[in-house]
């Protein structure tokens, strides 16, 4: 386990303490906000339409399972550009500042979810309609590989030490801003008769997010770049061989250390996560067969939970530490499994609802909270916007993004819940055991070339 520890905070930010400063964080805080809302209403409307609707609009004339495993198919896919996204984005991110990337980023995930709406069904277009879905959704995930990255990245930069963790989770605001409107919107949508569900009203909600892309390209334009990375520029203008200061030495593992780290962290977060927001609405809907509002109400309640439960969440990081936080909400995930799918076989649509909101508030909100500004400390500044969005998009890979395809490969193979529980607790146990080896980075100076680890 390392020991190393950042406790004390580092000196306050001057631009924090004058008027201009803090309207400046505001513009940054309220843009943030609305990229990541636009980034998870893309991706809420995707999981809830995979679950819900895709099967029979794309995949027509499959079993209830094999029409599941074909949407969350399409779904998982958006997750293998995420990385190429990540490693494209992020070295601009690091060069040529984070406004210019988080401003091309929302510009892209934004207008492939309106196209997805206006793609014909297999009925009209045959298996075209698959393709393009396909397609689009590699799109939005190329966009979305350094959104969330970048999103955190310019708060954590923005913010004095002393919150960072608080300041740093509105990113998970953000975050749960679009799953909120968009299983608001879903709920709405469902109540519709199925033909007229499944041949227009699924596309009402893709092409209406255009509205958020717009507002969060205007405002995006107008913020100001991260006061840390105009440092870094200053400091790199200033050296007399700036390729000196951004020389990073030693072996290949002590060079990334911080790197699989965050790799570990986000396995155990983001696994789960998807699990219980993706996956369980399908598994419930389609084949448990409990009626279509039970799981878009839970998720629409606990992503208005979601509110209390991610600050106090950062706040929690900011008085504790953010190692202790993120163990504790890994534990407790490792525990919530198997009496969560056990309890989902009753088919009672309030216990349903309940293993739904407190899966949602443990896996996507809390432990989303903490991991913020987690990740922006993990790194030195030179390169944290591309190995922070590299590591959590390999991270999404390998769990978020197949989990829920994982998920119903193995209920078809099985027929049964429980090795999906298994699978559950092995990505929640990679990232507890992560955090015995993480650093504790609360109060760091994101100043540092070095990274925390």
């Amino acid at each position: 386990m390392s020991t190393v520890d950042f406790e004390k905070p580092s000196e306050p930010d001057l631009h924090f303490q004058t008027p201009e400063g803090r309207a400046r964080f505001r513009t940054a805080t309220i843009s943030t906000w609305l990229g990541t809302t636009m980034e998870y209403v893309d991706f809420a409307l995707y999981g809830l339409a995979a679950g819900l609707i895709f099967g029979n609009v794309f995949f027509p004339g499959s079993s209830p399972v094999i029409a599941l495993l074909s949407g969350f198919a399409t779904y998982a896919v958006g997750f293998l550009a995420r990385p190429l996204g990540a490693i494209y984005f992020g070295r601009l991110g690091d060069k040529r500042g984070r406004k210019f990337v988080l401003v091309a980023t929302v510009a892209l995930m934004g207008l492939s979810t309106t196209l997805i709406g206006l793609i014909p069904g297999y009925d009209q277009i045959g298996v075209a309609a698959p393709a393009l879905l396909v397609l689009l959704r590699l799109a939005q995930g190329f966009g979305a590989g350094a959104e969330l990255s970048g999103g955190a990245v310019m708060l954590a930069e923005y913010a004095p030490a002393k919150r960072r963790g608080l300041v740093a989770s509105i990113v998970a605001l953000g975050s749960n801003s679009g799953t909120l409107l968009a299983s608001a919107i879903w709920l709405l949508i469902v109540q519709l008769p199925q033909q007229e569900l499944l041949s227009w009203g699924w596309r009402i909600p893709f092409i209406g997010s255009f509205i958020i892309t717009a507002a969060a390209l205007l405002i995006r334009r107008s913020m100001t770049e991260s006061p840390v990375f105009l440092k870094q520029q200053e400091t790199l203008k200033d050296s007399s061989r700036p390729e000196e200061t951004l020389k990073v030495k030693g072996s290949f593992w002590s060079r990334h250390k911080a790197f699989f780290i965050m790799l570990g962290l986000r396995i155990g977060e983001n696994g789960p996560s998807y699990l219980a927001q993706s996956f369980v609405i399908g598994y419930v809907a389609k084949v448990l067969l409990v009626d279509k509002s039970v799981p878009t109400s839970a998720v629409l309640i606990a992503s208005i939970l979601g509110f209390g439960v991610i600050p106090l969440a950062g706040f929690l990081s900011d008085r504790f530490g953010r190692r202790l936080s993120y163990r504790i909400f890994c534990l407790l995930l490792v525990l919530y499994a198997v009496p969560a799918f056990a309890l989902l076989d009753t088919r009672e649509p309030a216990i349903v609802m309940g293993v739904i909101i407190v899966g949602m508030c443990l896996a996507s909100l809390g432990i989303f909270g903490v991991q913020a500004a987690y990740g922006v400390e993990l790194f030195g500044v030179n390169h944290r916007y591309s190995q922070m969005a590299l590591a959590k998009e390999l991270g999404s890979i390998v769990s978020g993004g197949t989990a829920p395809l994982v998920a119903a490969a193995l209920l078809a193979g099985f027929g049964h819940w429980w090795p999906i529980a298994v699978y559950f607790i092995l990505m929640a146990g990679i990232g507890l055991v992560t955090t015995f080896y993480a650093p504790e980075t609360k109060g760091r100076d994101l100043n540092e070339f070095e990274d925390a680890i």
